[in-house]
């Protein structure tokens, strides 16, 4: 090859760049077209990678259970939610207490239902029951109280009746003045009731409370 000549020999696998030709050509143009080869050889290795990263990816996606595929959790499989019967409501069954005849008149011996209540001048359903529970103790000498019996005591005294039920009950709970008996729906006395009606009432301040 003359000296006039120039050859480029150029290797893009072995990233391999030769230049042939006068000195002068070679050293101006060597360093210039190694780093134009070198970054066209980065560039296309980097570029390389990218589409290898990108397939590999649509690959793994490709392989990937599709939601109506068989590899996919049958519903049926999964274990169901038991659902708990919603809780019936029970009403509270109504209970009707009657009254039930009982001596409530005065005579020789003995005052009156009426006389007595007036006396005593009660002034709620608590007090008012005490009295009568007191009156077929005391007077009556019953052992027991029925119910049944007290709301005949109401009927004498011409007043309102009141839920019987609650009204023995709150008064076992908060007052004390009564007891439970032996049988259902029945009461007796207890010491703290007789002497509440017996010192207690009528009310010294007079102030009447809500029934």
């Amino acid at each position: 090859m003359s000296a006039s000549e120039a050859r480029f020999t150029i290797n893009v696998k072995e990233g391999i760049v030769e230049l042939e030709g006068k000195e002068s050509f070679v050293d101006k143009h060597l360093e210039k077209f190694e780093e134009i080869f070198k970054s066209a050889v980065k560039e296309a290795i980097n570029r390389g990678l990218e589409q290898n990263i990108s397939l590999k990816a649509h690959e793994a996606v490709a392989a990937l259970p599709s939601p109506n595929s068989q590899t996919a959790l049958d519903a049926e499989q999964l274990p169901q939610r038991q659902e708990k019967p919603a809780a019936k409501h029970v009403p509270r069954p109504s209970i009707t207490i009657h009254p039930i005849p009982v001596d409530l008149k005065g005579g020789d011996d003995r005052i009156g239902l009426r006389e007595f209540y007036a006396e005593k001048k009660p002034a709620n359903h608590y007090e008012k029951v005490a009295i009568f529970v007191y009156y077929l103790t005391k007077m009556n000498k019953q052992q027991e109280v029925k119910f049944g019996e007290i709301l005949s005591c109401y009927e004498e005294v011409n007043e309102k009746k009141p839920s019987i039920l609650d009204i023995v009950k709150n008064s076992l709970r908060y007052k004390g003045w009564l007891e439970q008996g032996s049988e259902k729906y029945s009461t007796r006395l207890s010491i703290s009731g007789e002497n509440f009606v017996k010192f207690d009432l009528p009310s010294k301040t007079g102030a009447a409370q809500p029934s």
